[in-house]
């Protein structure tokens, strides 16, 4: 498989950041990995990435956090919906949480960007199935 141009990872847990950072840099699927503290850093992010700015790559794999400061989780995705379908298509997002309850699974379900949701931080596991099954 060739490796992806870029994932996005969108949480405001510096850990969290740098143990997932530090996977998928070891695993060595993306070109590069760009990290954004909360939903309205995404939204900025993927506006200029959906515009086709040069310095802000189109991600592939997006990762997204429920708990987050600023702008959570679900918050991003009532805006992220907003966007162009077209844009949205060339995008797989899954869905990070440290707890996942049964209100929060429940209401993924209204968000059908999301793929799926996966616990923090990531296994390498869990990014190979994230590839196996969407790349």
């Amino acid at each position: 498989m060739k490796p992806l141009t870029t994932i996005l990872l969108i949480d405001d847990d510096e850990t969290t950041n740098y143990l997932n950072h530090r996977l998928l840099s070891r695993m060595n699927i993306a070109e590069e990995i760009r990290v954004v503290t909360n939903g309205e850093e995404a939204l900025e992010y993927l506006q200029k990435a959906f515009a086709g700015s040069v310095e802000y790559p189109m991600p592939d794999l997006i990762f997204v956090d429920i708990k987050m400061s600023v702008m959570d989780g679900f918050e991003f995705l009532d805006e992220y919906q907003k966007f162009d379908e077209d844009d949205k298509n060339q995008t797989v997002m899954m869905m990070l949480t440290s707890s996942a309850s049964f209100y929060d699974l429940e209401r993924l379900k209204k968000y059908p960007e999301v793929r799926k949701h996966y616990s923090k931080p990531l296994a390498e596991a869990d990014v190979r199935e994230i590839l196996a099954e969407n790349f």
